[in-house]
């Protein structure tokens, strides 16, 4: 079964924000084979979503969150998604690409503050 993909408007905005960052701290041909890469990956999506994990946000959300890592070591970065199916069309819809540094999305302040995951 093939997947469409979706790209969430904050999803394209994060992925902008991290494209405008590295064409600062790197080259622009670097960010910018880094943002095709981005774009290979989120499609690679179409084929067998399910095989990436559940993401750690899927605690706080009522729909399955999935997640596919992108790169690794400082500038490793998740893509966060959900998969829609219906008998008409399957659909993944990317919701977000985070820098895996960042907060998992939906957990409150008290909980990072106590250590808690």
């Amino acid at each position: 079964m093939t997947y469409q993909i979706e790209i969430s408007s904050v999803a394209q905005a994060e992925a902008d924000r991290a494209f405008q960052w590295l064409c600062q701290v790197v080259s622009i041909e670097t960010a910018r084979h880094w943002y095709q890469e981005l774009l290979k990956t989120i499609e690679s999506l179409s084929e067998m979503p399910k095989r990436c994990p559940l993401a750690r946000e899927n605690n706080y959300f009522s729909k399955e969150i999935r997640q596919l890592l992108y790169r690794r070591g400082r500038h490793s970065y998740r893509i966060i998604f959900t998969i829609v199916e219906s008998q008409d069309i399957s659909i993944v819809r990317v919701l977000h690409l985070r820098h895996a540094a960042q907060q998992t999305i939906g957990k409150s302040q008290d909980e990072t503050d106590s250590g808690k995951e």
